[in-house]
């Protein structure tokens, strides 16, 4: 994967998709790979009614 989509949908997907798989081991290291920020990130898809659980890597 080259770029995080921009539907919130389908971002979502792909993150927990890449967290869960092992490519990235934090949120923060799967942001610097694509170029964002994390605090940026997190606060988009909270917008869209996602909440992030670093326990367990995962949007929800």
């Amino acid at each position: 994967m080259d770029h995080l989509p921009h539907d919130p949908a389908m971002l979502v997907s792909a993150v927990n998709m890449l967290l869960r798989d092992g490519e990235y081991e934090t949120l923060d290291e799967l942001c610097a790979a694509f170029g964002r920020d994390a605090g940026e990130l997190t606060a988009q898809l909270q917008r869209e009614g996602f909440d992030y659980d670093s326990h367990v890597r995962r949007f929800y």
